[in-house]
């Protein structure tokens, strides 16, 4: 195993559920943006007698009742984003090669996979969720396979502009609401396609989370349904009482549309006609082949609108690089800035051939050209 996949974790002991092998394995995957559910959805669907894996990430103030994450997950996904150079809210397109170039790494296949294997020894149904999760569902699909258990998906579905105040408030996000608008389109958009292949033998489902708050058993119980979850369809009574205790309709707080968060009109657009395609892969009967093609064409359409946003802030991107490079100011930088300014226009531009060639072809040739001119060290033609 390479160096760079850490070890397996230890099962932590646990009450036994049903620990047999003769029964079909399952792995259910909760997908989704964070801050749209997942971990309500989660947390039933372990209250219901689903296991996930131990040690768990431990609760805090932005989610008092626990996460319903396996440690050993959140770790795994931040050291492959980090490796992949994806932030968790990536609103970039392309980041999704780079996430499906790590996935397919042999020595991250197999350290998954036999995570996976060590747990199936405490339960044969699993939940898995970590807002992290949808970069890398191939990943895990290949790990369940290769366990011999059936992956199946639940995707939670929150209004866009509920799950960007969300985060806004718990997450103190200063990367502001056109960002976080972007990064959820771009992350349901792919989430929706990274997990189609399971659409066809009912191997996914979505959830509105507002239904999920309104009315959790029947909820639940049509996830259990269309996935075909055991311990769902088998519950007991207690379970079902622990499931009122635990789910609390006021966890709906934010209220806000997409009207308060002042997006570009087009990323507005665009994200409304994304809600509204999701919510009709809710619906009964409606993860249709027509949907998918609708969403085919939205995903095109924001890949397209963030080109054009690239193109369009290249001056920026030159402009940060170049900070970066300087760091933080010291005191006198201003005065060294001026004098910097006084200088001589051929030596501002032997100081601009310094700079990387990369940088450099940033900027459009026109000016390229010019700053030579003003330079006096035209090249010739």
């Amino acid at each position: 195993m390479s160096a760079s996949v850490p070890p397996t974790s230890p099962v932590e002991p646990v009450e036994p559920v049903e620990r047999t092998t003769d029964r079909a394995r399952k792995v259910l995957f909760v997908a989704g943006a964070g801050r749209s559910g997942t971990s309500t959805m989660a947390g039933l669907m372990q209250i219901l007698g689903l296991h996930v894996p131990r040690p768990e990430v431990p609760a805090d103030a932005s989610n008092p009742k626990g996460f319903s994450e396996p440690q050993w997950v959140v770790d795994h996904h931040d050291r492959l984003l980090r490796e992949a150079g994806v932030q968790v809210s990536d609103s970039r397109p392309e980041a999704w090669f780079e996430t499906g170039r790590v996935s397919t790494r042999e020595p991250e296949r197999t350290a998954t996979a036999e995570w996976l294997e060590g747990h199936f020894a405490v339960n044969h149904e699993l939940v898995v969720k970590d807002p992290r999760l949808s970069w890398f569902l191939a990943l895990w699909r290949v790990a369940a396979i290769r366990t011999q258990a059936t992956p199946v998906f639940a995707t939670m579905l929150r209004p866009p502009a509920e799950v960007v105040g969300s985060k806004q408030t718990y997450y103190a996000n200063t990367l502001g609401s056109a960002h976080l608008t972007a990064s959820w389109l771009n992350m349901l958009l792919h989430t929706e396609r990274g997990t189609r292949e399971s659409a066809a033998d009912g191997g996914r489902v979505f959830v509105r989370y507002a239904d999920l708050l309104d009315d959790w058993t029947r909820t639940t119980m049509h996830v259990g349904e269309t996935l075909g979850l055991e311990h769902v369809l088998h519950a007991d009574s207690e379970r079902i009482r622990e499931g009122h205790r635990f789910v609390d309709p006021s966890l709906r707080r934010m209220g806000q549309s997409l009207d308060d968060l002042a997006l570009p009109p087009r990323l507005h657009e665009l994200t409304a006609e994304t809600w509204s395609a999701l919510n009709r892969l809710a619906d009964p009967g409606g993860d249709t082949p027509a949907e998918h093609a609708t969403l085919d064409d939205l995903r095109a359409a924001y890949t397209d609108l963030y080109a054009e946003a690239e193109a369009i802030s290249r001056s920026s991107v030159v402009a940060a690089e170049a900070r970066a490079r300087r760091g933080p100011q010291r005191p006198g930088a201003k005065a060294a800035e001026a004098g910097a300014a006084s200088k001589k226009p051929a030596q501002v531009e032997h100081s601009a051939d310094k700079l990387p060639h990369g940088l450099r072809a940033a900027v459009p040739a026109p000016l390229r050209r010019g700053l030579r001119r003003l330079a006096g060290r035209e090249r010739p033609s």
